[in-house]
């Protein structure tokens, strides 16, 4: 009989292949314990760190301060492991949420200093873990002489890169994959300023093969934004007519670093025109508006229509959630299957 324990690490890989996992604020990972993911990984918190309850690294950094840091890597399995690390600044993704799993393509320009600068892995970046073993990891970090005020965000990445994982893991909410984990990195340096925003350029372009308008929103200061909501209005400047209104919530923005938010047409062409955009940004704390005219010239329309995508449609996704229970019933059928076969097998032997 299939037990609990199997069941849920088969909703985990199945989930994590169709929907992936999701990074909190600041990611948090825990110590290897009850884990069959095969490792896990943990941070040694030093002395600066600011809230000793957070599992993450919080510290308090100064000018000119170096330090070392560290993380023990858990291997939980009876085999030898792989597992690759790398540092990570924090960037603001298209979807609006702060990634540390992967480097962004470019920083935005009041970027002064990049986590990844700043905190250097000491030694082989690939670690062989033996089994049933740990192995302890270190950064160094220099902090330059700087009159620098405020956060630098990153991240400390780490993938299992020898065999494809297979297991349950505590908090998943810290995983971005089946089997890689990233423990936040916060520096905070002098005293945090107030936030503040900007809007940068405005036009037309697409996001993920579907086309729109695309609004450079930037976080210019060196502090976190949280918890934005954005409502957006496209008009056009020739009668002052409704082209497109949108809203999104729950927007996070990492310190200084440019959301590239893609106001999406789905089914609609865009058409060339002049065209006004008007954006208010707002938390609980804080609120911005912006006002904008852009134009979409005729080549850009031609281009951006050309072999868009217009979104996916409520069936696909009905499809997609379909093909995806199927997959589990296979897998939860398939274990049972061999669960069973391997106990007639023992059975057998013992007789």
């Amino acid at each position: 009989m299939l037990g609990l324990k199997q069941i849920r690490l088969v909703m985990l890989l199945v989930m994590g292949v169709i929907l992936g996992g999701f990074l909190s604020l600041i990611p948090r990972v825990q110590a290897a314990t009850n884990n069959n993911v095969g490792y896990n990984v943990a941070a040694k918190i030093p002395n600066n760190q600011i809230n000793k309850q957070n599992s993450f690294f919080d510290l308090k950094m100064s000018s000119k301060k170096t330090q070392q840091l560290q993380v023990r890597v858990y291997n939980v399995t009876n085999q030898n492991i792989k597992v690759e690390t790398a540092i990570h600044t924090a960037w603001t993704n298209t979807t609006g949420t702060i990634d540390y799993v992967k480097p962004a393509k470019s920083y935005d320009s009041t970027l002064r200093y990049k986590m990844s600068d700043l905190t250097k892995i000491q030694g082989k970046k690939t670690l062989t873990i033996p089994a049933n073993s740990s192995k302890l990891v270190t950064a160094n970090v220099k902090i330059p002489k700087t009159d620098f005020n405020g956060v630098i965000l990153g991240g400390w990445y780490f993938k299992r890169v020898d065999s494809k994982v297979t297991g349950n893991v505590k908090g998943a909410n810290n995983i971005r994959s089946q089997y890689s984990y990233v423990i936040g990195m916060k520096y905070t340096m002098g005293k945090v300023p107030n936030p503040s925003m900007n809007l940068g350029k405005v036009t037309a372009g697409k996001s993920y093969g579907r086309r729109g308008v695309i609004a450079d929103l930037r976080n210019t200061t060196a502090v976190m934004i949280p918890n934005l909501k954005l409502a957006t209005t496209i008009t056009n400047r020739d009668g002052a007519k409704l082209v497109k209104r949108v809203k999104q919530e729950n927007v996070q923005m990492a310190p200084n670093t440019t959301f590239n938010y893609p106001v999406l047409y789905g089914d609609m062409k865009l058409k060339a025109g002049h065209y006004h955009l008007h954006m208010i940004a707002k938390n609980t704390d804080h609120e911005w508006v912006f006002d904008r005219n852009f134009t979409i010239t005729q080549a850009q329309a031609n281009e951006y229509n050309k072999d868009a995508n217009a979104g996916i449609s409520i069936w696909l996704l009905v499809a997609l959630g379909a093909l995806g229970m199927l997959i589990l019933i296979l897998l939860i059928l398939l274990i049972i299957y061999l669960i069973r076969r391997k106990r007639r097998k023992d059975d057998e032997e013992e007789a």
